[in-house]
């Protein structure tokens, strides 16, 4: 009995600092970048974003060693062009990520609940689109609970297990918060200046910038708002997968990331 009344006294110290350690991460602001991929070889964020997002659990691209890639688009408002991203999808039976804010959820409801209908992802992309390490701990967690809650009552999907911070745009405290939310975050290693409406290039544009930068493992940034990707997403598609590409989905990316790396437990 002692030793018990002991150890629980022990315990009782350690935790405050235990909580203490928890909100000591550094709300430093990081916005999201990358040496791009060329000539088949990956994007490199530097050994410091590495590390810091390997403590975190967060990821923006898979194994080098293997030609898969992940589709993700941001979809803060609709611009008349993910119904004809979906059907393209649904064509070549391709999986894909949609980052939604609340204003997506409000104004394009039935392209939602298509989304997850035909087998896509809905992840995180924040209510109003701030930048989170301008926002509390709480408000952060309303920001997410929200885009989840109405998530799940309009579609069905249970659950929501990815966040893309807006703009990318983050801290160490916003990536704590976010975990303990149960999110990972998802970056990206392949992106270009797509999100434009008024300064479209043409699909050729956004088919030359993907295979510019493609690489083993890509996470690929597109936006629903561009002409140019929707126009160009089918080509895009079919090249890949001559050049032996495979396009898996998040779940997958999570799934031999978590496998790769070996738990870590401490206090």
């Amino acid at each position: 009995m002692k030793k018990f009344i002991l150890l629980l006294a022990v315990l009782m110290m350690w935790l405050p600092c235990i909580s203490s350690a928890s909100a000591s991460y550094s709300n430093s602001r990081y916005n999201w970048g990358f040496s791009k991929g060329r000539d088949g070889k990956p994007a490199e964020a530097g050994r410091k974003m590495d590390e810091m997002l390997k403590k975190h659990g967060a990821v923006y691209k898979g194994d080098p060693a293997k030609k898969d890639i992940y589709l993700t688009f941001d979809n803060g408002y609709e611009n008349g062009y993910t119904g004809q991203i979906l059907d393209v999808l649904k064509k070549h039976q391709v999986p894909a990520a949609f980052f939604v804010t609340g204003h997506y959820l409000e104004t394009a409801a039935g392209l939602t609940k298509r989304m997850v209908n035909e087998g896509h992802i809905v992840g995180n992309h924040s209510w109003y689109h701030p930048d989170l390490t301008t926002n509390s701990d709480e408000e952060i967690a309303k920001e997410l609970n929200t885009v989840k809650t109405q998530t799940e009552k309009l579609t069905g999907q249970r659950g929501m297990a990815y966040l893309r911070p807006p703009r990318g745009v983050f801290s160490e405290r916003t990536l704590d918060v976010a975990n303990k939310l149960g999110y990972k975050h998802i970056f990206w290693s392949l992106a270009f200046v797509d999100w434009n409406v008024n300064d479209q290039k043409g699909a050729q544009y956004s088919y030359n910038n993907v295979m510019k930068q493609i690489h083993p493992g890509a996470v690929l940034l597109l936006h629903t708002i561009s002409k140019d990707n929707a126009d160009a997403l089918e080509s895009i598609i079919v090249e890949l997968k001559k050049q032996g590409y495979t396009f898996k989905s998040l779940d997958d990316l999570m799934m031999s990331h978590e496998l790769k790396e070996p738990m870590l437990f401490s206090l």
